[in-house]
């Protein structure tokens, strides 16, 4: 194992250093592990939060700051964040608007999200929730009761923290996050495994010349193991089994999101773009908007995925509204 760390054991806090170090506009509370926004929200503004295992970076900390999240919560690698996390996040961003935890479906941030909620209720701050569960690959799956929450995170803590900018209530930007998870599919490939830096080596074994179509971002298994092919064929199987879940009929448009899983080089990402691009217009889906980067990831692993969101009027204003955090920005 060759990674850049002092040590496995340390390899999070030292991350959340850098962090520090590199943003001021940001707070690191490296004891309380919460990464929040160095402004506070203004009085009664909805405030988000986010969290889940470290490791999939940019997500969660990366996106924690106007026109997104005013707060993260980061677990150890591959591990979900503890309630006492979530609730001194909301104790540090609630102004009286009440708190929306954004929580992808692993069985373990479900549970210690709920448990912080229940927690906050009991002083009296107001909690709603939104459950992420995008991954069409698989229906259960190691770390998972139900769909695996994947990179349509990022487009509802987009969504959701424009709305809250504009001064929605609590119960108003939760509906809107709920729908907007209703309306994304997604669907990860994987080159090779992560390595996770406790374990020392990758956490399966893949040949050279085969792949894992439908991997999960902890490395959890997908549909099947298949032989590695050139990127159109794979970016087609891609699209074309987002689209079998997904419902969408020619004339819709979408927010496409082609994410890296840590490893796979920008070059090879806009060529998988392009082939995605292709697929849909062949099928008469419109992309109304693209990021294409590497946004949730899984450590090193070589591979990437497709996010779909079905797009509408409403959900475009919001995805352009201005954001500035460290790994999105744009006025």
């Amino acid at each position: 194992m060759k990674k850049l760390i002092n040590s496995p054991e340390t390899v999070v806090a030292d991350a959340l250093a850098g962090l520090a170090a590199a943003h001021p506009e940001l707070v690191v509370d490296t004891a309380a592990r919460v990464v929040r926004r160095a402004r506070p929200g203004a009085p009664g503004k909805t405030a988000l939060v986010s969290g889940g295992g470290s490791g999939h970076e940019p997500l969660h900390v990366g996106f924690v700051g106007p026109g997104m999240l005013d707060a993260a919560c980061p677990g150890e690698v591959f591990t979900s964040p503890v309630p006492d996390q979530m609730l001194a996040a909301a104790r540090a961003v609630d102004t009286g608007g009440g708190v929306l935890f954004v929580v992808k479906n692993y069985t373990g941030d479900v549970m210690n999200f709920a448990l912080a909620a229940e927690l906050a209720a009991e002083e009296d701050i107001e909690v709603a929730t939104v459950l992420v569960d995008d991954d069409v690959a698989v229906q259960d799956s190691t770390f998972t009761a139900g769909r695996r929450g994947t990179g349509a995170t990022l487009v509802v803590e987009k969504a959701a923290g424009a709305l809250a900018e504009l001064g929605a209530p609590l119960a108003e930007v939760a509906a809107l996050g709920r729908r907007v998870n209703a309306a994304s599919r997604s669907f990860a490939v994987a080159l090779t495994a992560a390595t996770v830096p406790a374990v020392g080596r990758p956490g399966f074994d893949l040949p050279e010349d085969e792949i894992e179509a439908g991997v999960g971002i902890h490395g959890e298994p997908g549909r099947r193991r298949e032989a590695m092919r050139p990127a159109r064929e794979l970016a087609a199987e891609v699209v074309d089994t987002v689209l079998a879940d997904h419902g969408l009929a020619p004339g819709d448009e979408v927010i496409a999101l082609v994410n890296g899983m840590g490893a796979t080089p920008l070059l090879e990402l806009y060529v998988v773009f392009g082939e995605v691009a292709a697929r849909l217009a062949d099928a008469e889906v419109g992309i109304a908007r693209s990021l294409v980067g590497n946004y949730v990831t899984s450590l090193d692993m070589a591979g990437f995925s497709l996010t779909l969101t079905r797009a509408d009027a409403e959900l475009l204003r919001l995805w352009d509204a201005p954001v500035d955090t460290p790994a999105l920005t744009w006025s």
